[in-house]
C-alpha cells in the first residue's frame, strides 16, 4: 500500500512522543531521549518499518532496556542486534571505534556507471580530479545558452552526480570538493565533465575501503 509507511508513522511518533522522545526540528524521523537521573541517552532514527536506536547501556535496567521493553509490549518487533548497514553505510566496530564506509555502494555505482570496468588512466595516487576541473566547469555554464547538453547526457550526468554527492556526503569529504564542481554544471554538463565525474568515480573505487573513523 502506497501510504503505508506515512500510515506507520501517523500512529509510532506520536507514541514516541508520548513516552517522552523529543521529535528533531531539523529531521522529522529523528527522536532523542534522556533520563536525567542516571544521564542516558536515546537516539532513535526511523527508516519505514525499521528504527535505528544509538545506545551505550543495554543492561536489563537500562534506559534501552526499558524503551525496548515498551515496544514490544506495544507491537510485535524484532530485535536484529547490532546494525550493519544504514541506507548504503556500513558500520565497523572495533577496539572501541566505529568506521562507516560505502564500499558495496561504490562498487554498485561502477556496475552502473562503468560497466566496462574502471579508468585505467586513474591510478590510487591520482587525486579525485584534474587541476582543469574548475575551468571546464566555468566553460560549461558560460557557454550553456549558446551550446545545449543533450537530454540524454543531462540525464545520465545528474544520475552520476546525485550518487557521487551521496557518497561525499556521507562518507567521503575527500571528493566532496570535486562533486561540488562537478554539481555547478547539473543543467549544462559536457561530455568532458561527465569523463571527470567518471573519474571522480574510479578514485572512489580505487579507495572503496576509505571511511569515517569515530573514537
Amino acid at each position: 500500500m502506497a501510504q503505508a509507511g506515512r500510515r506507520w508513522q501517523r500512529t509510532l511518533f506520536p507514541w514516541l512522543t508520548e513516552y517522552g522522545f523529543t521529535q528533531s526540528s531539523s529531521d522529522p524521523c529523528l527522536f532523542t531521549l534522556r533520563d536525567e537521573k542516571s544521564a542516558e541517552q536515546l537516539i532513535l532514527g526511523c527508516y519505514v518499518d525499521d528504527l535505528f536506536i544509538l545506545h551505550r547501556n543495554s543492561s536489563d535496567e537500562s534506559l534501552y532496556a526499558r524503551f525496548t521493553e515498551s515496544l514490544a509490549a506495544r507491537w510485535n518487533v524484532e530485535d536484529e542486534g547490532p546494525a550493519s548497514d544504514l541506507l548504503n553505510v556500513e558500520i565497523q566496530r572495533s577496539d572501541g571505534h566505529v568506521t562507516l564506509s560505502q564500499a558495496s555502494y561504490i562498487r554498485n555505482m561502477v556496475e552502473t556507471f562503468l560497466p566496462n570496468g574502471v579508468l585505467s588512466n586513474v591510478r590510487p595516487s591520482h587525486a579525485p580530479a584534474a587541476d582543469d576541473l574548475p575551468k571546464l566547469v566555468e566553460s560549461a555554464v558560460a557557454n550553456k545558452a549558446f551550446t545545449p547538453a543533450s537530454p540524454d547526457l543531462v540525464k545520465s550526468y545528474q544520475s552520476l552526480i546525485g550518487a557521487l554527492l551521496y557518497c561525499s556526503t556521507q562518507t567521503r569529504p575527500d571528493v566532496a570538493y570535486a562533486v561540488g564542481m562537478l554539481c555547478r554544471a547539473m543543467s549544462c554538463p559536457t561530455q568532458p565533465l561527465y569523463d571527470a565525474a567518471l573519474r571522480v568515480l574510479t578514485y572512489l573505487y580505487l579507495h572503496q575501503h576509505v571511511g569515517l573513523r569515530y573514537e
